[in-house]
């Protein structure tokens, strides 16, 4: 049977190559956080696959949601908006990153280049790209709206990236900020907005800080040591869970905890108490998880997974919209594809989105392919693991997530 033998070299590959990077990384290093890192940035593009659609009409394409048609999906929601924990994440990372930098002689500018510039360098691929693109189509005659309908679902993963920017340039000013200060003024924000009616609209975009604040001073009550045992974790999951039930059943908060179209109020355009009461449940799961997820992977295979999508988070993320869209673009030649073309309102577009996933995966994995580099360019040394392997029986230096 020349299967088995075939497969056995590289199955071996796999395993060695995963040995390599276990071997590699500092033995300081948690890996929980790298994984929760990957979980949420994963949860992201996989939500965002499964509730945007593409659909034609009339010659134009324009964006729809299956929880516009079938808002008892509204659950799916609760699994893959996953952005409270990559921001309690990236609170603890800056904010024991700033302590080690200042224990250094770092100055804060210094070190506020180092973060910003990987954060944005993977930007400036993208904004090129689709500069180029958008110019493209509208010279070649695609009518204007389809035009802006791709450039928006292209861009909109940057507004994360520009609030998250500004947190971590505010580190050293919330690093020791109570969770509770940012958590009132949402809920005072709300009360103005839905209680009372009596808020302008644009109050609301004060929560678009104070919200994405709340997990964030969390990581940073992480790195202080104030998050350690279960307690704190059952007590945010437990707590944040009933308060976003309540709201949900008795304020009159949507039960998806995405956008959906067509709907007065999204959770997230800004956020709402809701969406900041779910993301303490998340975060609360979060830290009970830590243990196991530290104990899973100390398996070198499951490492290397891990350490793949952090070395490329930025990529992936900014990259998936434009994958599913380069999906949809190419196979328009084929006609109406259900799932991919077609209106998201029966079961019948769920199922044949989920055979898609596959293929937006592969388009993804191209453009990983692509534009990788701007994100880890060649010779810079990996924060994830070492640029090098160690030398036998030598240990592994520590490091910390800086």
């Amino acid at each position: 049977m020349p299967e088995p033998t075939t497969r056995a070299p590289f199955l071996r590959g796999i395993r060695q190559a995963a040995g390599r990077v276990d071997a590699a990384t500092p033995a300081s290093r948690d890996r929980a956080v790298d994984a929760l890192r990957a979980f949420a940035i994963l949860g992201v593009v996989l939500g965002h696959w499964l509730v945007t659609a593409l659909v034609v009409d009339d010659g134009t394409l324009h964006t729809a949601s299956p929880l516009q048609h079938m808002p008892w999906l509204a659950p799916v929601s609760w699994v893959f908006q996953t952005l409270a924990v990559f921001f309690l994440v990236g609170g603890h990372v800056a904010t024991q990153g700033y302590a080690s930098a200042r224990s250094r002689g770092t100055s804060y500018g210094a070190w506020l280049r180092g973060r910003l510039s990987r954060l944005f360098r993977p930007v400036a691929a993208v904004l090129t790209l689709w500069t180029v693109v958008a110019t493209a189509l509208l010279v070649s005659g695609v009518p204007y709206d389809t035009v802006h309908t791709l450039v928006k679902l292209a861009l909109s993963p940057m507004w994360f990236l520009l609030v998250f920017a500004a947190l971590t340039a505010a580190t050293p000013l919330v690093g020791r900020l109570n969770p509770l200060w940012p958590l009132a003024v949402v809920l005072h924000v709300d009360i103005l907005r839905f209680g009372l009616g009596v808020a302008p609209s644009w109050l609301g975009w004060v929560n678009l800080a104070a919200g994405w604040l709340v997990p964030y001073t969390l990581g940073a009550a992480w790195t202080r040591g104030e998050l350690e045992g279960r307690r704190a974790g059952w007590v945010l999951l437990l707590g944040g869970a009933a308060a976003t039930a309540a709201l949900v059943a008795w304020a009159g908060y949507p039960a998806s905890m995405v956008g959906v179209p067509g709907t007065a109020v999204s959770n997230l355009d800004p956020p709402t108490l809701a969406a900041v009461t779910f993301g303490l449940a998340q975060c609360g799961l979060a830290l009970l998880l830590r243990d196991r997820l530290r104990g899973a992977l100390r398996r070198p295979l499951a490492w290397a997974a891990v350490a793949l999508v952090n070395l490329s988070a930025m990529t992936i993320y900014l990259w998936h919209q434009t994958a599913m869209m380069a999906t949809t673009a190419t196979a328009l030649p084929a006609g109406r594809l259900p799932g991919l073309h077609t209106l998201p309102d029966d079961l019948g577009w769920v199922a044949s989105r989920l055979t898609w996933l596959p293929v937006f995966a592969l388009a993804l994995a191209v453009c990983w392919t692509a534009f990788r580099c701007y994100e880890q360019p060649r010779g810079r040394r990996s924060h994830v693991v070492r640029s090098h392997r160690p030398s036998p029986g030598r240990a592994v230096v520590a490091k910390r997530h800086v």
